[in-house]
């Protein structure tokens, strides 16, 4: 698939509308954004895909006039691999509703957590969320919703998405890609991936298994996190965390990313301007 999105640089984007929107909407929300000098915003459709025909027109036009980038996380209440046939299949209504809405508000990629291992074996879970990735893949592109469509990697053991996982699933399909989240891969290890050589690894990966089209659409997310044996309790904001944003900024500068970084800490803005100030000067 080739995106619509044509990257240049390495975007740095809030994970919904930032702090400051207060009880304000869209308009509001991408004030902020210019003046903080930020590249975007991530549409978070945490509870329910509820986007008006309006707000959809808005931020495509803000999009395009300001060269934004928008990705949006599809709701958390999925699970491609339920027990339960009907909460699969709303799963799979959710994530095309996702890049439905998205699409028409301008979005170049979704990202979703898609499953998880109920204490099936890893190869019957990956089978059934392949079988309902080929069922949403066909159907945008029947559509002609032109979106990358990205599972998420997880940041727990008892949630199917490790990175070899997804970076599998994306190679079976030219619409497909990951959405690493590099807090979730850190907690999930326990404290791995926390250092420039591994988060080298992490690109090489990519670039090298799924194709040079991986590292320029790029689509992650980052903040600091909080963690233990069974992998990541919460969010946290980066000064607050071991989270090793600068080893990771420095890869992603040597490897030329170019896509989206969306910032997840609790104070969302101030840590996605952290990160574009740090980049910048690299």
């Amino acid at each position: 698939m080739q995106s619509t999105y044509k990257f240049e640089k390495l975007n740095f984007i809030t994970a919904g509308m930032p702090l400051r929107t207060g009880k304000g909407s869209y308009p509001a929300a991408f004030d902020v954004i210019k003046e903080m000098n930020l590249d975007g915003m991530e549409l978070e459709f945490v509870h329910g895909v509820r986007m008006s025909p309006e707000h959809r027109e808005f931020v495509k036009k803000v999009r395009e006039e300001n060269h934004y980038v928008i990705t949006a996380h599809a709701p958390f209440y999925i699970n491609l691999n339920s027990k339960e046939e009907d909460k699969v299949e709303a799963s799979v209504t959710r994530i095309i509703e996702t890049a439905q809405t998205a699409y028409e508000a301008g979005a170049f990629s979704i990202t979703f957590h898609a499953a998880f291992y109920m204490g099936k074996d890893k190869e019957e879970v990956y089978n059934q969320v392949k079988s309902k990735v080929t069922q949403i893949s066909e159907l945008l592109k029947k559509e002609k919703i032109n979106v990358w469509i990205r599972p998420e990697t997880t940041g727990k053991s008892t949630q199917w998405g490790d990175l070899e996982e997804i970076v599998r699933l994306s190679k079976e399909f030219d619409n497909v890609l990951p959405c690493i989240d590099f807090s979730h891969l850190h907690a999930r290890s326990g404290g791995e991936y926390n250092t420039y050589d591994e988060f080298s690894k992490i690109l090489e990966t990519i670039g090298q298994e799924i194709g040079e089209y991986a590292i320029e659409n790029f689509h992650g997310h980052l903040a600091g996190i909080d963690y233990g044996s069974k992998g990541e309790k919460k969010h946290l904001n980066f000064e607050e965390s071991d989270m090793n944003y600068k080893d990771l900024l420095k890869a992603m500068k040597k490897f030329g990313i170019k896509g989206a970084l969306v910032c997840e800490s609790p104070n969302i803005e101030d840590d996605a301007k952290l990160l574009k100030t740090y980049y910048e000067t690299l």
